[in-house]
């Protein structure tokens, strides 16, 4: 019954964000911008909100979030090992390593709050703030490296360095860790405020997903979209409990952990392939194929 709990609601809006734009009644122009405010606006004011406003007594549980980059980095190592092992164009280089470990953050929170409530979704805040850093740095690293682009290493690091100052993610749950810290609860007017517009930033974002999904390039690139989602939703979670127990890391981080490593692609996969030269056809078909696997790997870890 968790499972249908849990992961119905967030498949069907999924499904209902496709069926609108397949009817007409949202197109390009307003998905484009619906994940502009969801990424500048109502998600990270949710983070701040759900982090804010709990209790951060303990701290930061720090063999969490090193198990979680370890099981990262084993996954990137990986990936790299493939792209020079099987035949993996320079073209498709980038695009392949991210959607092996790039997750989507909307898909996740949607999941951990309907399973794991407020709570869940703290430690899924503040992890991801220290994942979000070294993700960018592998994606950014890799297409740029198999773009051809004649690019030095102190533009590599500029590239990567803005992406993570300017990401609106890290900066919602930096500054909930902060107010958590220095106040640990909000007056009630503000906590309506924010709930009001929490309340928007989930289903709109599944929506504005469903809506994007295509099934361009999935033809021509099943096979290493297949392998790409087997990386991402079958071997990555198998590095995290390795990686968890090894760290000793139990109880809710351990729930809230593996739901992160069996999370699809990130549509954002598609964003970073377009501006290094990557290919976005097979982008979309990872995207998309890892999207309709995760049913079976969320399922997995919500019974664990």
């Amino acid at each position: 019954m968790i499972i249908l709990n849990s992961l119905f609601p967030i498949f069907a809006l999924l499904l209902f964000g496709a069926a609108l734009k397949r009817t007409g009644l949202t197109d390009s122009l307003f998905l484009r911008t619906c994940d502009r405010l969801i990424y500048y606006f109502f998600f990270p004011l949710m983070l701040f909100k759900e982090i804010g406003g709990a209790s951060l007594d303990k701290g930061i549980d720090w063999n969490f979030c090193l198990a979680c980059l370890a099981a990262l980095l084993a996954m990137y190592l990986l990936s790299t090992m493939i792209i020079k092992l099987l035949p993996v164009a320079d073209y498709q280089a980038g695009t392949f390593s991210q959607s092996c470990y790039r997750f989507n953050t909307y898909i996740g929170v949607a999941v951990i709050l309907n399973s794991l409530g407020a709570e869940g979704v703290k430690y899924f805040g503040i992890m991801i703030g220290f994942t979000i850093p070294l993700i960018n740095l592998f994606a950014v690293s890799t297409c740029i490296w198999f773009s051809g682009q004649d690019v030095g290493f102190g533009r590599r690091l500029a590239i990567v360095g803005r992406s993570l100052v300017a990401n609106p993610l890290i900066l919602g749950c930096l500054a909930g860790i902060i107010y958590s810290r220095m106040f640990g609860a909000f007056p009630v007017f503000i906590n309506n405020s924010l709930s009001l517009i929490s309340s928007v930033a989930l289903p709109l974002a599944l929506i504005s997903i469903g809506g994007a999904l295509t099934f361009n390039g999935v033809r021509g690139n099943l096979a290493q979209a297949l392998l790409s989602a087997f990386l991402k939703l079958a071997v990555l979670p198998m590095f995290g409990w390795l990686f968890f127990n090894l760290f000793n890391v139990t109880g809710l981080p351990f729930k809230v952990g593996m739901i992160f490593f069996t999370l699809p692609a990130s549509t954002a996969i598609y964003v970073l392939s377009s501006q290094t030269n990557s290919d976005t056809n097979l982008a979309s078909a990872a995207i998309v194929i890892s999207t309709l696997l995760s049913f079976l790997s969320l399922s997995v870890a919500l019974l664990l």
